[in-house]
């Protein structure tokens, strides 16, 4: 199951690492925060290396739908009741930030490039969207109601952000990777102050940026009580209409839609990683009710990092370790997220404040309703008898009979049907294989 991103893009191939080496920033992770993060650097005058486990984009980067917005569902009215006006106005310039560094990047990058209006919809509660509507207005924001959408089923209306864009993520990191000092198969085995360890020696560092999805240290920020992971899914559809938009449901669950070229994107059917629901197959049966002249070309499923509060968590790993750097916990909107973790940790890796960085930050509380359940689930599968248990913290995986494969239902690691690692946080295969 390869996402049409990876049928038609190839990505430049880099040597893994050969013996000891020193540099100024190590960044650990290859797919586009990493990548970003190694970029900017780079073009700040920092000397900085990349290492990636397996091949550069080779995890949830090649599986995006790929949209570049700030509007990151009907969020805003619930950050400001979270952190309050002055740090949701933030986060909204973080990201109209980002939008903005990509359109000015792809003004030389052939990455099918495209301002495109972005539609937060809802099919029944008109209410949420003017609660919406009146938040962004306090935030100086001028987001619009519309009420008629080119899609195949009512709405009471959406929420949407003028001038948001969507592009063709390999071929924009195909471009942005060419050139980097990027060591792709060297695999991570441990990180302490001012080195890391790899299956290919040892590199010193004076500070580190841990990029890898879902973050690999256990000893230091909780972030297996701050974060859970979700699955959601994608189907690309030839003869189906052209949308010139992008276009999310504001239900949990509900359906993305974007064109692709000649192809619509029909993503949704999200759940937690680790939990049985309809996946494809109900993806599908939504795809032949709406869309029954259309033709399934490809499908993918991807797997999203979700924090306590619906902020990633991006600055340093934890109050106690001050060179040590993390990017992680996008939600389902890590094109847009990735490149604003990039600003600001290139200039927190200097020794610079950013604006946006205190909006961010990991060491932020931890007193939200969503730490319950996790630690619920957490508690719940670690005792659950039985086998195979994720090498990560011992859970029970759980067999995911649309996708053939183990998952964790409380971090989300999966492995293939022998044992072998698909997604992380596990840095390992299954020690003992499922029979």
């Amino acid at each position: 199951m390869r996402s049409v991103w990876s049928e038609t893009a190839r990505l430049p191939s880099f040597a893994p690492l050969q013996g000891d080496i020193r540099t100024d920033v190590l960044v650990v992770g290859g797919g586009i925060a990493g990548i970003l993060c190694a970029y900017l650097l780079t073009q700040a005058g920092v000397d900085t290396v990349l290492v990636e486990a397996k091949k550069l984009c080779s995890g949830v980067t090649g599986n995006t739908t790929a949209k570049i917005t700030a509007q990151h569902g009907l969020v805003y009215h619930k950050l400001l009741r979270r952190f309050g006006e002055e740090k949701t106005k933030q986060y909204l310039l973080a990201n109209q930030a980002a939008l903005e560094r990509y359109r000015e990047l792809c003004q030389t990058i052939d990455c099918d490039f495209q301002t495109r209006d972005s539609f937060i919809y809802s099919r029944d509660d008109e209410a949420l969207l003017e609660e919406e509507l009146e938040a962004l207005r306090r935030l100086g924001y001028g987001a619009q109601l519309a009420r008629k959408l080119p899609l195949p089923f009512d709405v009471a209306g959406a929420v949407y952000f003028p001038r948001q864009a969507q592009f063709h993520p390999l071929k924009f990191l195909s471009a942005v990777a060419a050139g980097l000092p990027i060591y792709e198969n060297t695999k991570v085995l441990e990180l302490a102050p001012g080195w890391a360890r790899t299956d290919r020696g040892v590199i010193r560092a004076e500070k580190i940026i841990v990029a890898t999805h879902f973050p690999i240290l256990n000893k230091h920020g909780s972030y297996f009580l701050k974060q859970y992971q979700q699955r959601s899914y994608v189907l690309a559809l030839e003869n189906a209409p052209q949308l010139d938009g992008i276009y999310l449901d504001a239900q949990e669950g509900g359906l993305s839609l974007r064109s692709a070229g000649k192809l619509l994107l029909l993503g949704g059917c999200g759940h937690r990683t680790g939990k049985q629901t309809g996946g494809w197959s109900a993806l599908s049966g939504l795809a032949h009710r709406y869309y029954p002249q259309a033709r399934e070309v490809c499908r993918w499923a991807t797997q999203d990092c979700m924090t306590l509060d619906g902020v990633p968590y991006i600055g340093r790993y934890s109050k106690r370790t001050p060179d040590l750097f993390v990017a992680t916990g996008f939600g389902k909107w890590g094109m847009t997220s990735a490149m604003a973790a990039a600003m600001v940790l290139t200039d927190l890796v200097q020794g610079r404040e950013n604006p946006f960085a205190p909006v961010f930050s990991p060491s932020r509380s931890i007193l939200r309703p969503q730490l319950a359940l996790n630690g619920f689930e957490a508690v719940k599968n670690l005792l659950t008898p039985g086998s195979p248990r994720c090498p990560h913290l011992g859970c029970k995986l759980k067999w995911n009979e649309q996708e053939h494969s183990w998952d964790c239902p409380c971090h989300g690691s999966r492995f293939t049907t022998d044992g072998q690692l698909l997604d992380n946080p596990s840095t390992g295969d299954i020690k003992k294989r499922p029979s």
